[in-house]
């Protein structure tokens, strides 16, 4: 069985880090508001596509159509509970097979599962600040805000604490996912192909043994991984975890 093999890669495994990609928010019931059919249905609703609204200029210049959009699409997404793929995700790392997480995605999904060592690249929904005394706002703040959510001591706008399009990614952050990869001996990639951006952007710091790639969709860049699965990322986390289980068990 291939999820025996991966195990004994991962016990045998000083240091595993896991990308962690888009297809695993799909299959937590999450909606693809960027390329799917939803982004049809917020340009007709909003006037402006996605890419355009969650932009550092849309925040800057249209505050009340911005927060009044990522109230009602990103932050009630962002409710969704993160699904058994997660979970199990933390019952490896519980077990010390995987020991940092590294995602790009913004609904703190890992954190939430209880998983640890995770690098939000651009951040999460949960963080939020004022720009003037850099006071912290929780995400129900912010959603239950009517309006523009303003600082309760400075009265400016809350800045939502996500990396928005036209913006760079916070370099301490950069570093210490680089640093992670750095690491690793193990390098799994769940749920996005090898050409993405978080990929592009850690890639170049692995130099360990084993490169796993798990992904629904064949890619023309599979063929730099060692090992390669095609099929939902979470069905693969949940059988590591029920082998291990049953190993543990005797």
């Amino acid at each position: 069985m291939k999820e025996k093999n991966i195990l004994r890669i991962l016990k045998e495994s000083r240091y595993t880090v896991v990308l962690s990609g888009i297809e695993m928010m799909q299959e937590s019931g999450y909606p693809l508001l960027r390329d799917g059919e939803e982004s049809y249905d917020i340009e007709s609703k909003y006037g402006y596509s996605f890419e355009e609204m969650f932009s550092s200029s849309f925040y800057s210049a249209r505050k009340e159509l911005f927060f009044r959009f990522y109230k009602e699409v990103i932050l009630r997404a962002a409710e969704m509970p993160p699904g058994q793929g997660f979970l199990s995700l933390k019952k490896l790392q519980d077990r010390g097979l995987v020991n940092s997480i590294i995602t790009r995605r913004i609904a703190g999904l890992e954190d939430r599962a209880g998983c640890t060592n995770v690098v939000n690249l651009k951040g999460t929904v949960f963080q939020n600040t004022c720009p003037s005394c850099g006071r912290s706002y929780s995400m129900e703040y912010v959603r239950d805000a009517k309006g523009v959510p303003l600082c309760e001591k400075c009265l400016v706008a809350i800045r939502p604490g996500v990396c928005l399009f036209g913006e760079m990614i916070d370099n301490g952050l950069m570093t210490r996912a680089a640093g992670e990869v750095e690491k690793a001996d193990v390098l799994i990639v769940l749920g996005t192909n090898l050409n993405t951006p978080l990929c592009s952007q850690m890639l170049q710091y692995f130099t360990g043994s084993n490169l796993i790639l798990v992904s629904e969709t064949e890619h023309y860049s599979d063929q730099r991984a060692d090992i390669i699965i095609h099929g939902r990322s979470d069905e693969f986390v949940n059988k590591l975890a029920e082998e291990l289980e049953k190993e543990e068990k005797g």
